[in-house]
C-alpha cells in the first residue's frame, strides 16, 4: 500500500521562471539515470527479494523516497514554466511552437503537458523500463544501484553549475546530498554481501566449471602496454582465488571460421567460387 502526503519532503520553488532550465531538468526525471529509473529499479528489486527482509525493506524505503524526488522535480519544472518571460510570451502569441523553440523551451511542455513535466529526458526521449536492472541477485543489483547513484550525482552536480537560481540550487543540493548518502548506503550493503558471498557474482556457480586458466588474464588487445601497470595485471586477485597475469601478445586458440554456404532457398549471396562458375 502506498500513501501520498501532500507536502513535499523538501521545497521546490525557483526564484524565477526559466523554461530553458526546465528542459534541462527533465534529465533528472526521465533520463537513463534519473529519479524515475532509480525509483522503479529499487521497487522491482525489492518486490522480487526473497528471504532477505532487511534488504527488501531497504530497497522499498529508498524506492519510495525516489518517487518523492520525482514529485519534487516535476513541481520544480512546472514552476519554472510559470509566467514565462515577456519576450517568450510575445513570440508564443504569434506561433506557440516557434515561440517555444526560440525561448529554449521544450515545445512538448507547451503542446503536450500544458506547462507540466514529462516522463522524458532533456531532449525528449521517453523514459523506458529497459533502463532498470532487477536480476534477483542482490550483490549484482546493488552494484548497479551504486553506479546509478554515481551517475545521477554527476548529472545533478553539472546542473547545479548551470544555474544561478537559488531556489533551483537549493533543490539540487538536496538531491546531490541524497545521492551521496545512497552511494554510501549501497557501498555499505555491497561490502556486507561481499563478506558473506565473496567478490564474484554469482557466488553459487561452481568455479571448476569455468576456464580457470584464463580467469585472471588481461590480454593486450590495443596498441601500447600502459594497462599492464595496473593493480589488475599483476599479483594476487582481489577475490583471493588466483593471481592476475598480463599477456602482451595473445595467441589465438581457435581456427579461422569457414561457414558452410546457406541453403539455396534462403537466397543468400553465393560464395565467390560458385559465382565464377
Amino acid at each position: 500500500m502506498f500513501y501520498h502526503v501532500k507536502e513535499l519532503q523538501f521545497e521546490a520553488k525557483p526564484d524565477r521562471p526559466d523554461p530553458e532550465f526546465a528542459k534541462k531538468l527533465q534529465e533528472l526525471i526521465g533520463g537513463q539515470y534519473g529519479e524515475m529509473t532509480v525509483a522503479m529499479q529499487y521497487m522491482f528489486q525489492g518486490w522480487a527479494t526473497r528471504g532477505n527482509e532487511k534488504y527488501r525493506d531497504l530497497l522499498l524505503d529508498i524506492g519510495t523516497e525516489e518517487i518523492g524526488h520525482v514529485e519534487m522535480l516535476a513541481t520544480m519544472v512546472a514552476r519554472l514554466l510559470d509566467d514565462a518571460p515577456v519576450n517568450f510570451q510575445e513570440e508564443a502569441a504569434k506561433d506557440p511552437v516557434i515561440g517555444a523553440v526560440m525561448g529554449g523551451m521544450n515545445p512538448q511542455h507547451a503542446i503536450v503537458s500544458g506547462l507540466g513535466a514529462r516522463p522524458t529526458d532533456s531532449v525528449g526521449n521517453p523514459w523506458m523500463g529497459t533502463y532498470i536492472t532487477a536480476s534477483g541477485n542482490l550483490l549484482a543489483d546493488f552494484r548497479s544501484n551504486l553506479n546509478a547513484e554515481s551517475q545521477g550525482r554527476v548529472q545533478a552536480s553539472r546542473l547545479y553549475e548551470m544555474t544561478d537560481d537559488k531556489g533551483v540550487k537549493d533543490l539540487l543540493s538536496v538531491l546531490i546530498a541524497r545521492d551521496a548518502y545512497h552511494q554510501n548506503q549501497w557501498a555499505a550493503a555491497i561490502v556486507e554481501l561481499e563478506e558473506q558471498e565473496g567478490l564474484l557474482v554469482p557466488s553459487t556457480f561452481p568455479r571448476e566449471k569455468e576456464r580457470l586458466d584464463i580467469a585472471y588474464t588481461l590480454y593486450n588487445f590495443s596498441e601500447g602496454e600502459e594497462s599492464s601497470k595496473g593493480r589488475w595485471a599483476n599479483g594476487p586477485a582481489l577475490d583471493g582465488q588466483g593471481n592476475y597475469e598480463y599477456v602482451s601478445k595473445p595467441e589465438p586458440e581457435g581456427d579461422k571460421p569457414m561457414l558452410k554456404p546457406a541453403p539455396t532457398n534462403l537466397h543468400n549471396t553465393l560464395p565467390m567460387d560458385d559465382l565464377k562458375k
